[in-house]
């Protein structure tokens, strides 16, 4: 249990029947009335936001996240197969729990597999990936004072905007939380 005035980000309670992690919280203590908590709670199974406010004393479940490290396998139609990789265990789960988290994800890349209560909600890919670009059109010499970039394809499939010097089979890494080209490697 954790009470309302005991909140801090990135804690997950439950709340009015679904499972909520903190993104913000702010005490507020009014000139005249009660103190109350101002949070914003972003629902991890559907993925609304919600501002609300409680009282400092209100109690709360904390919900219990299970992070399981596993291998992404292969598509299967519309199922997505993923490997536990220290009890071989495989599970499939469908395109729509699944999302876009595999926008930057090959093949037998390891992916956090995210449940509560034994149910899949999400996957959570690496922080940084290293792709290569299997297509994008060549760069111009001297236009790089504008800082100007271009639209690349890379293995995945997945289109990142480069600078105009990388060219096309070249490996680079990219930040799976923004999609942004982060360097050559």
């Amino acid at each position: 249990m954790v009470v309302a005035g005991d909140f801090k980000n990135g804690i997950t309670i439950e709340w009015e029947g679904k499972v909520c992690q903190i993104i913000e919280f702010q005490h507020v203590k009014p000139g005249k009335g009660a103190a109350f908590v101002r949070t914003k709670l972003r629902d991890i199974r559907g993925g609304g936001v919600v501002e609300t406010s409680f009282r400092p004393t209100e109690k709360f479940n904390l919900a219990v996240i299970d992070r399981a490290e596993m291998s992404y396998l292969y598509q299967d139609g519309d199922f997505y197969v993923f490997m536990d990789n220290e009890t071989y265990e495989q599970i499939q789960l469908t395109a729509d729990v699944v999302g876009d988290a595999l926008k930057f994800v090959k093949e037998n890349d390891i992916v956090k597999v995210a449940s509560f209560k034994g149910q899949v909600f999400s996957i959570e890919p690496p922080l940084f990936v290293e792709l290569q670009i299997t297509a994008t059109e060549p760069g111009f010499k001297g236009d790089t004072a504008t800082g100007a970039s271009k639209p690349a394809t890379v293995e995945t499939g997945a289109t990142v905007m480069v600078p105009l010097f990388v060219n096309e089979g070249e490996t680079i890494q990219i930040d799976t939380r923004t999609g942004e080209y982060m360097k050559r490697v």
